[in-house]
């Protein structure tokens, strides 16, 4: 009964069935596995009571994040095929389950049960909940691809302003101890188990051949960089754009999960000494101010690129991210509403990279296998988790050997940033429409999808 319910030929919507309810279906999910962006909350407190370094509290974020790139890859095709209720409750499962071998971990004192749950049992769940909806989603909304994933995708970013202050009370209640720790995990485990099945139950696929009433895909197409052709996720691979924008989303992730993941002994470690310093609780607000930007800027940035342009938008994305982080260098610690400003947009475009690339990978490949190869492209977040977080700890705690403090544990690592995000300017603006030798055959997407 369970596997019947959970095929996909069961999820296809009536006629009546109003587009406006997958929105929601898709937040249930994002909204959960957007907790990982509260990792740092997480870090002091592990820190301390199994007496780890920076670097080593970060693994099991880091892996989580290099398995959310893995499965979304592999799983990309799966998800397709098997359709998008199929996948939100295996990331249900396997998110949730993360968390209770977590506990177990914490509650025991074994750290690589931690890292094991929470990395990567709960990592494919993050990669198999976060493209469950995106397809779907464009198929409901192909007049408005950039508003639509940008819905679904800032609960993702937005995921942390309801985890960072709830994990910080909890840990306050239940003590930063092992056992505190560990009963914080089950909570979690629990209810997102629980809040995640809304998502299960309400997600519906549109039947074949339905389209917005009045919307002409023919007449959608006023930019170049728009096809109405269709390129399969094999194919996708083999062409530059692909891996243009594997660059592009790379180092914009890069730029922002740097940050992110240490948000909160970040901003501590900045303004220690000085005459405003931060406390615990201000700094989860900050990592929770971060999430609220970050969530925004997936709608209102992607919803923009609707307007403007996906390569437009990339351009300020990357851009204006540059001189942002290098303001943040020149300014220090000397005014703490420049640098919480600064970060703030940095995450908001680093959130809005996430939510405009389905819409343009949609322009270029059109939407036929779109979920396949935004997985296949999520392997550059594999990438991002590994490499953002490892640059900023490692300077980090180099600097702090050598006696350092402030902003000088992070300048270095800034600097890097805006060398990365200028790279991947230059690989936005190589992007230009695919080949046709790369297009399906009109009529042939059916057949190429069963002999997948």
């Amino acid at each position: 009964m369970a596997v019947t319910f959970l095929d996909r030929s069961h999820s296809i919507a009536p006629p009546d069935w109003s587009r406006w309810l997958i929105p929601p279906a898709a937040l249930s999910v994002h909204l959960a596995i957007g907790q990982a962006y509260a990792w740092s909350v997480f870090k002091p407190p592990l820190e301390k009571a199994l007496g780890l370094s920076g670097t080593l509290s970060a693994l099991p974020f880091e892996l989580g994040i290099v398995m959310l790139g893995l499965s979304a890859a592999f799983g990309g095709t799966l998800v397709e095929r098997n359709g998008p209720r199929w996948a939100m409750f295996v990331s249900m499962t396997c998110f949730s389950t993360g968390f209770l071998v977590s506990a177990l971990g914490a509650f025991t004192e074994q750290y690589w049960l931690v890292v094991l749950g929470y990395g990567l049992i709960g990592g494919i769940g993050l990669g198999i909940g976060y493209i469950s909806p995106v397809s779907t989603l464009m198929k409901w909304f192909p007049d408005r691809p950039g508003m639509a994933t940008g819905i679904a995708i800032m609960g993702f970013g937005g995921g942390a302003l309801i985890a960072s202050p709830w994990s910080s009370q909890m840990l306050e209640s239940f003590g930063s101890t092992p056992s505190g720790i560990g009963t914080s995990f089950l909570i979690h485990g629990v209810v997102y188990a629980i809040f995640m099945s809304l998502g299960v139950f309400l997600v519906r696929v549109p039947a074949e051949g339905w389209k917005p009433k009045g919307w002409d895909p023919a007449a959608a197409k006023t930019r170049s960089m728009i096809t109405t052709a269709n390129v399969s996720a094999a194919n996708a691979i083999k062409t530059p754009q692909f891996w243009c924008l594997w660059v592009v989303l790379c180092f914009n992730v890069t730029a922002g999960i740097g940050i992110l993941e240490k948000a909160s002994p970040m901003i501590t470690d900045f303004f220690r000494g000085t005459s405003v310093p931060v406390g615990a609780t201000a700094a989860a607000g900050f990592v929770a101010l971060l999430s609220l930007t970050n969530m925004l800027g997936r709608f209102v940035w992607s919803s923009t690129s609707d307007f403007i342009g996906r390569k437009n938008i990339y351009r300020m994305y990357l851009g204006v991210g540059a001189l942002l982080y290098l303001t943040i260098a020149l300014v220090g610690n000397s005014s703490k509403v420049v640098v919480i400003l600064a970060a703030m947009l940095i995450l908001s475009f680093y959130g809005a990279g996430f939510a405009t690339a389905p819409a343009y990978l949609k322009d270029l490949f059109g939407t036929y296998q779109v979920g396949a190869i935004h997985g296949r492209l999520l392997t550059a977040w594999s990438a991002a988790g590994v490499l953002g977080p490892l640059i900023v700890n490692a300077i980090a705690d180099s600097q702090k050997r050598a006696g350092k403090q402030g902003p000088d544990l992070y300048t270095t690592s800034f600097y890097i940033m805006i060398a990365l995000l200028v790279i991947g300017f230059v690989a936005n603006e190589l992007v230009r429409p695919v080949n046709a030798k790369y297009h399906e055959p009109e009529r042939a997407e059916t057949a190429h999808e069963e002999a997948k």
